[in-house]
């Protein structure tokens, strides 16, 4: 009887790994796909035991809260056992690090998920949460600050290098406690913190800074409903300083009640929103950045990360991604690494200048070109884009992610600006818009020389020449060159204000 792991809509990159956090807030267990440059969560479950509640003031464990713990961790081992799980890395940070009863916790949390326990330092938990940002984010340049429940991280990284992290007592727990429930006294308490470690704001002056945490992640889908963003998608939602300031100052002074989409907040989250306001507040008066973006990866992935070879890091997590989703759904995924071939050439008879960005973009596109295969074709260009709007990619933002999926829409329901609502149309802007439509069309001529085939379009050359498109095709495809296939052709060059012939190679 075949195993869960040789399903065949699974990559073969072995068993599944798992990531068991025990953190001063959440309990938390994640399975991922397998070790990868772009790992993918198979199971993500998460247990709200507060187990941080209380110590910076009473130095120990609340005692209802480990139990909630010990049961979370019993229950993850029978889950990892179930989904035959191969390497379980357990990690714990500042509650049981700072807590008294700490170590007797720990012995008990390592009896009941059967597995050995990884209590990291605080500047290795800043070090993970780093390494999960440069796991998540193409070529990150800023602060990383990871708050938690009992503490706050922060580190610097600029590429794939990473500075020495600094941990202090502003997790959201630690401050409730700290300051007995006064906001007031919270803040005091976040300036005074933050005062002793002014490096960490100075370098942040005029670059990112990327907020790492279940709190910050809760007020940033506040800050997408009170805005009624079209995209709601937590990673890489970036967040204008001045936009932002408004905002936590509304969440510091109103019942969390009043605000929009509360009810996707769990009512265990709730108290700290205020706490989570504050501190990124002071980090942003203090160290100006130019912006706030918001990770969904942080210290379990950057463990992940870190345990592979230094080639692999270095991939392009986007392209990691798109490659992968070309093998698992592309009816040929060699068809789709020779469109990016195939559009390169034609770009580059085009002189269209072309960012580095937009180039990956447009690569990471054509990967994904065919996933929607299987749809009704009624619903193919749909089911594409929110495939692609809404799929677990890495090292792309927002308009990044909205102009692959307006791409792809294109290329199955044509390149009429109409077809598909204005809220994506904004998201990517007026020039991710023309590029998507442009390389939807250059889709819309592969096609129907293709069939989405591999071994094809190496044959059949695109370019533009003499103010033409020119589609050049051997004798052996003659037979293709019909109305349909001129017609695609001909909208390519109206969208270049150019003419069009397609020309027989004999």
């Amino acid at each position: 009887m075949a195993q869960g792991f040789e399903a065949p809509g699974r990559l073969k990159i072995g068993r599944p790994v798992a990531i068991i956090d025990i953190g001063s807030n959440s309990v938390r267990l994640v399975v991922y796909e397998g070790l990868a440059r772009a790992v993918t969560p198979m199971y993500n479950e998460k247990v709200l035991c507060g187990l941080g509640r209380q110590v910076a003031t009473t130095g120990r464990l609340d005692h209802d809260a480990v139990d909630r713990a010990l049961r979370a961790l019993a229950r993850f081992k029978v889950l990892c056992e179930t989904m035959h799980v191969s390497d379980i890395y357990v990690l714990a940070t500042a509650a049981a690090r700072d807590a008294s009863n700490g170590p007797a916790f720990l012995e008990a949390a390592s009896e009941a998920c059967g597995q050995p326990i990884d209590l990291l330092s605080g500047a290795k938990e800043a070090q993970f949460s780093a390494l999960g940002v440069v796991a998540g984010f193409h070529a990150p340049d800023g602060i990383v600050g990871d708050m938690g429940g009992g503490s706050l991280e922060l580190v610097d990284v600029n590429g794939f290098s990473v500075g020495e992290g600094v941990t202090m007592p502003l997790g959201g727990l630690a401050l409730q406690d700290l300051s007995g429930g006064s906001l007031k006294k919270a803040q005091k308490i976040v300036r005074a913190a933050l005062a002793r470690a002014p490096e960490y704001l100075e370098n942040l002056n005029g670059r990112t800074f990327y907020a790492v945490g279940g709190t910050w992640r809760a007020l940033a889908r506040l800050h997408q409903a009170a805005r009624d963003y079209p995209l709601h998608v937590m990673h890489s939602y970036f967040i204008n300083p001045d936009d932002g300031l408004d905002f936590l100052h509304l969440v510091e002074e109103v019942d969390t009640k009043a605000l929009k989409d509360i009810e996707s907040i769990s009512e265990a989250r709730r108290p700290l929103l205020a706490y989570g306001a504050i501190l990124l507040e002071e980090i942003i008066r203090l160290g100006r950045p130019k912006d706030v973006a918001i990770s969904a990866y942080g210290v379990r992935e950057g463990l992940l990360f870190d345990k592979l070879d230094g080639e692999a890091q270095r991939l392009d997590p986007l392209l990691s991604s798109a490659t992968d989703l070309n093998f698992l759904r592309s009816r040929s995924p060699r068809h789709g690494e020779e469109l990016c071939d195939w559009t390169d050439r034609f770009i580059e008879s085009l002189g269209l200048p072309e960012t580095e960005t937009e180039h990956r973009l447009r690569h990471a596109a054509c990967l994904l070109a065919d996933i929607g295969w299987r749809a009704h074709p009624d619903y193919r260009g749909e089911q594409s884009l929110n495939l692609i709007a809404y799929g677990a990619f890495a090292g792309i933002d927002h308009p990044g992610r909205a102009y692959l999926a307006l791409a792809i829409f294109f290329r199955h329901e044509g390149l009429s600006p109409d077809k598909v609502g204005s809220r994506i149309k904004v998201l990517a802007g007026a020039r991710l818009m023309e590029r998507a439509r442009l390389l939807a069309a250059m889709m819309r001529v592969a096609y129907p020389v293709s069939v989405g085939m591999g071994g094809v379009l190496p044959q059949a050359s695109l370019l533009a020449r003499d103010n033409q498109i020119v589609l050049r095709l051997p004798a052996a495809l003659e037979s293709l060159a019909n109305e349909r296939l001129a017609g695609r052709v001909r909208a390519l060059a109206k969208l270049l204000n150019m003419e069009s012939v397609i020309e027989i190679v004999r």
